[in-house]
């Protein structure tokens, strides 16, 4: 049973001035641990069974998320697309295929928003979908191009990361930006060798190779590793800072793709002319050819689609390994039920989020989403929006189970795999984590000695010390009120 069960009461947000006595226990003694001192904080719990708020702490302040926005994105994308949804992407021709085998048009790879082509999270090998789509227009007799491939990256907006992310994380392997045609998570790895301090390290390589991609190189060798790479969407260029450890081989950093869908064309383009397709143009996407007024509508003719892993499995990827990516994409997915004609972005997949759940009887005024990961500092939620949410989906949604399956298992799994180790939580409770610079949330469920089940969010804003201090101050406090 949940310590003090009868003893539960709100705390109004006044409750700290001057009225400490009305504060619960477990929430006074975690509110009082140095950590939080100047801190903002907000701890719900409440039982799934009923509703039943059993603990509320400034559960309507607005607070930052960080990845813990993740679990309103997955929750959202399983209860409109539903959990069977699979993203597809088409390779098609328009023009005229003569019988002796030359394309007069060009070929296209038309995406359709999806994440996870060529994923590290996918189970499929590296190159297989690359090969399937050369395999597919070789069967379908083209053995020469006039035009070029073509990357049809239209379905979302060139906008691919949000204007409200840090400029420290862009360009990072982490914030890479989402696109209508997105392939090897949109990641680079650099490597790198090291001399003696003081000297720069050197690239070595970068893989997958990008051409023309450049580096602005201002590492310095030392003792630790604090190197990072800075550089925008579409540019050929980055930027990088830091320190790698001195008279070091095989040193690697991660960074993003500069630009996903061209990437693409040229990829495929590099597999065709492998097997022996000529291709007379160089590869493009429809972002350049719109710049440079070549956009043409002409028919096209399909010649195989590639569709992805059903949308559970997505979200459980998404969760575990808190993929920034995936989840940005299922946001801009929804938001081409808002308007499915026009191209979607991050705006209109908020919009059509907020107006979901508070269709669904939640107050969503607290939700503010910039994009669908939660890197947005300016990102917002509440602590009450998030067990009212994890309520309903465990009481109400169709597809209750696999959001519950998706979300990480304390102690065992993903991002909280080393959270309440050796306690009596390890293994009885589903959370998703989320950081950023003193940011440290946490959003899910628990279940007590006896099974009984409760939605729990706890959210730490601006607190002293480092992170290692606030995870232990929540644990000790998740402790405190479930064994």
């Amino acid at each position: 049973m949940m310590a003090c069960a009868l003893l539960m009461i709100t705390v109004a947000p006044a409750a700290m001035a001057g009225r400490t006595t009305e504060i619960p226990e477990p929430i006074r003694r975690f509110i009082e641990r140095p950590v939080l001192r100047g801190a903002s904080v907000s701890f719900v719990v409440k039982r799934v069974k009923d509703g039943k708020t059993l603990y509320n702490y400034e559960g309507d302040r607005q607070l930052t998320p960080a990845s813990v926005m993740k679990t309103v994105t997955s929750a959202t994308a399983l209860e409109l697309l539903g959990e069977d949804y699979r993203f597809e992407t088409t390779v098609e021709y328009d023009g005229e295929l003569r019988p002796d085998g030359i394309l007069d048009g060009n070929l296209y790879i038309r995406g359709g928003g999806d994440p996870t082509l060529n994923s590290s999270e996918s189970r499929t090998p590296k190159d297989s979908i690359v090969d399937a789509w050369v395999e597919a227009v070789r069967a379908a007799g083209i053995r020469e191009i006039t035009g070029a491939v073509v990357a049809d990256e239209r379905i979302f907006d060139n906008e691919g990361v949000s204007m409200k992310w840090l400029l420290e994380d862009l360009g990072s392997s982490y914030g890479q930006g989402c696109y209508g045609l997105n392939i090897f998570d949109n990641r680079i790895g650099i490597s790198l060798s090291s001399g003696a301090k003081g000297t720069t390290p050197q690239v070595t390589a970068v893989t997958p190779r990008v051409e023309g991609l450049t580096f602005h190189n201002y590492l310095r060798a030392a003792t630790k590793d604090s190197a990072y790479v800075v550089g925008f969407p579409f540019a050929n260029e980055r930027s990088l800072f830091g320190t790698l450890p001195a008279r070091r081989s095989g040193l690697y950093l991660g960074a993003d793709l500069p630009d996903p869908p061209l990437f693409v064309a040229r990829y495929v383009s590099e597999r065709l002319r492998d097997r022996g397709i000529r291709i007379r143009k160089r590869p493009s996407s429809m972002r350049i050819e719109a710049e440079a007024g070549r956009e043409t509508s002409r028919p096209r003719r399909p010649i195989i689609t590639t569709r992805s892993r059903p949308l559970r499995e997505i979200v459980r990827a998404l969760c575990v390994v808190s993929h920034n990516l995936y989840a940005d994409a299922l946001l801009k997915t929804l938001g081409r039920r808002l308007t499915e004609s026009e191209q979607s972005s991050f705006g209109r997949g908020a919009q059509v989020a907020r107006g979901y759940w508070q269709d669904r009887g939640l107050d969503a005024s607290s939700l503010w989403m910039y994009d669908g990961s939660g890197l947005a500092v300016t990102g917002k939620v509440t602590a009450s929006f998030l067990c009212d949410m994890l309520t309903y989906m465990a009481t109400q949604s169709r597809a209750s189970e696999a959001f519950y399956q998706a979300l990480p298992l304390v102690g065992r799994e993903g991002t909280v795999r080393r959270m309440l180790r050796d306690t009596d939580l390890e293994g009885r409770a589903r959370l998703k984590g989320g950081s950023m610079s003193r940011v440290l949330c946490y959003a899910g469920y628990v279940d007590d000695e006896d099974g009984v089940r409760y939605a729990v969010a706890v959210m730490a804003n601006n607190y002293t010390g480092g992170v290692l201090s606030m995870r232990q101050a929540i644990e000790y406090l998740l402790v405190d009120v479930f064994e």
